[in-house]
């Protein structure tokens, strides 16, 4: 079992001593305070900004277990570390939680373990339960731990009485709760005349070694060890304490001042030594540095103190933490184990069960089947029986039907000659009647071919008809056709009549403007004669410019640009205004 598993089933306690209406859920300013508490006891850096942001006041009221176990392992056991804190702090917690609410101890003082023993015995249930919820513990571990109990206290347990007791009391989920557990250990009924001292000694021992994983340690009654030391190399006398990993000494049984302690692995080893320097039953313990030599009271304890050291170190090699956890896994294993056999045997006792009902079942269906077979033995000699008469009956009547068909045969034939004769009678007028046949067969097939051929000029008839109609639907479409033409002729001859009178006048109309052209033209004349003289005048004034032209552009010869300008220019005109005279007239 992992330390995650072991501490939810103590957050599992306080999560149900919050849930006050058994509702499985608890409100989340409780689960707040629980998770604040549990950061404390963890020794976790709290972060409250997760806390706060994911137990905000919403619409969504208290919280389910299945809704806490998000942030439980997140923020929580995710960051447990091994070693990091006092795990019975953690447990002290979760008990003060649960048990205010739930145990219940004797009002009178009368209860047989104080509450400090019973917040142990919680933890040694917790630890010994199953890992299903809720949590419960299964009889053979409720008589383990009763049995370490009571060999603390050199008292025998009565297994017996432990068996009503567990066939009486309504155990759920297969076992018993941690409260039902400690309400049978305060009733006394088990630990009968035993002090509370006692079983208080007896309790914190078993505690020790299961929960603390002390394997042995020294006991009052029989003394301290004896240590040699190593620079003085004086003996002195420890209180000495075996875990599986290590073997702590401390100046008295109290254990408040620790003195040293023994890191042990799978490289230690324990020896018997003789008797020297005055000690006697020494035995030492040999590391990798160093070598520890003890001294026990009697030879029983050495035996016992070398056999708890050997166990440790045989722990350390096989990469165990725990003895107890190991053997409560051994415990578990055989308990699947006879689980395992007693369901094997339920099932092959109900498969021979199964097997004798279907072999007596068989063997009553081979009763019936010989019954029936009796029956059908009987049934079938009636049967035959009645058979035999069937056929006798048969013969008779068969002799008697033979009888009357001799007769019937005779009669028969009687018959047969006269139905000969009707036959040939019957043949010849039947060959009357096919050669009849044959002449109304050619008689309908010349009306057949006459009825065709009528046929045949009716549709000619009917064709010849739908042409000469087709045709005068032609005839009269190019009537129609026509007399839209000379419609058409008319009104196409009254358009170009009105073109030519338009034509007409537009006639006039342009020898009236060739009129007026003629009178401008002669007018152009007299300017153009007008315009002559002052381009020659105008030719003096330019020839000084040219002469200032000829030094930027190619030169060009004063004789042409005179011929040009002068003569050239209008004698390309007048030409022009005569060819214009010319179209006018």
């Amino acid at each position: 079992m992992d330390l995650r598993a072991e501490l939810l089933k103590s957050i599992w306690y306080a999560f149900t001593a919050l849930d006050v209406e058994k509702s499985g859920k608890v409100s989340k300013s409780q689960l707040k305070v629980l998770s604040h508490n549990l950061y404390t006891v963890l020794c976790i850096p709290h972060d409250p900004v997760a806390l706060e942001e994911h137990f905000r006041d919403d619409d969504d009221g208290p919280v389910s277990s299945q809704g806490y176990m998000p942030y439980l392992n997140k923020y929580i056991l995710d960051k447990v570390e091994e070693g990091a804190f006092v795990k019975e702090n953690f447990d002290e917690l979760c008990w003060t939680l649960t048990a205010k609410k739930n145990y219940k101890p004797d009002r009178n003082g009368n209860s047989i373990v104080s509450h400090q023993d019973a917040f142990k015995l919680w933890c040694l249930f917790n630890f010994l339960s199953e890992d299903k919820y809720p949590l419960v513990m299964v009889p053979d571990e409720v008589e383990y731990l009763l049995k370490k109990i009571c060999t603390a206290m050199n008292v025998e347990l009565n297994s017996c009485e432990l068996d009503d007791y567990l066939s009486q009391e309504p155990q759920g989920q297969g076992g018993l709760t941690v409260w039902q557990f400690l309400d049978m250990v305060n009733s006394g009924r088990f630990l009968r005349g035993i002090e509370q001292e006692a079983v208080s000694m007896a309790v914190e021992e078993v505690y020790q070694e299961v929960i603390e994983d002390v394997l042995k340690q020294a006991r009052s009654p029989h003394g301290y060890l004896w240590k040699k030391g190593q620079l003085r190399r004086n003996w002195s006398e420890r209180w000495f304490t075996l875990k599986p990993s290590v073997l702590s000494y401390y100046m008295s049984e109290e254990r408040k001042e620790k003195k040293g302690s023994i890191a042990l692995d799978k490289h230690c080893c324990v020896e018997v030594l003789p008797d020297r320097d005055g000690k006697r039953c020494m035995f030492c313990v040999k590391t990798s540095s160093r070598t520890y030599e003890m001294s026990a009271s009697d030879t029983r304890q050495r035996q016992e103190w070398t056999l708890a050291i050997q166990t440790a170190i045989r722990l350390q090699a096989e990469g165990k933490k725990s003895l107890h956890k190991d053997l409560k896994q051994k415990r578990r294993e055989q308990r699947e184990q006879r689980e395992q056999r007693k369901a094997a045997k339920e099932e092959e006792t109900q498969r021979l069960k199964q097997l004798q009902e279907e072999k007596e079942r068989k063997l009553q269906e081979l009763e019936l089947l010989k019954e029936a077979q009796r029956q059908a033995e009987i049934l079938l000699q009636e049967e035959e029986q009645r058979r035999r008469q069937q056929h006798e009956e048969m013969q008779r009547t068969l002799e008697i039907q033979l009888r009357e068909a001799e007769q019937a045969r005779a009669s028969m034939q009687a018959e047969m000659v006269l139905k000969e004769a009707e036959a040939e009678r019957q043949r010849k007028r039947i060959l009357e009647l096919e050669d009849m046949q044959e002449r109304l067969q050619e008689a309908l097939q010349q009306e057949v071919k006459a009825r065709q051929d009528e046929e045949s000029v009716r549709y000619a008839q009917a064709r010849l008809l739908a042409e000469e109609e087709e045709k005068l639907k032609q005839l009269m479409k190019l009537k129609e056709e026509q007399e839209e033409y000379i419609i058409k002729t008319q009104r196409e001859k009254q358009v170009l009549k009105q073109e030519m009178e338009n034509k007409n006048k537009c006639l006039e109309e342009a020898q009236k403007q060739l009129e007026e052209v003629r009178v401008n033209r002669q007018r152009v004349d007299q300017d153009v004669v007008v315009a002559q003289r002052k381009l020659r005048q105008a030719s003096t004034n330019v020839k000084h410019w040219n002469v200032q032209m000829n030094r930027l552009m190619h030169p060009i010869g004063p004789g042409d640009k005179r011929t040009n300008v002068s003569g050239g220019g209008f004698t390309g005109y007048q030409p022009l205004l005569f060819q214009r005279d010319s179209s006018l007239k």
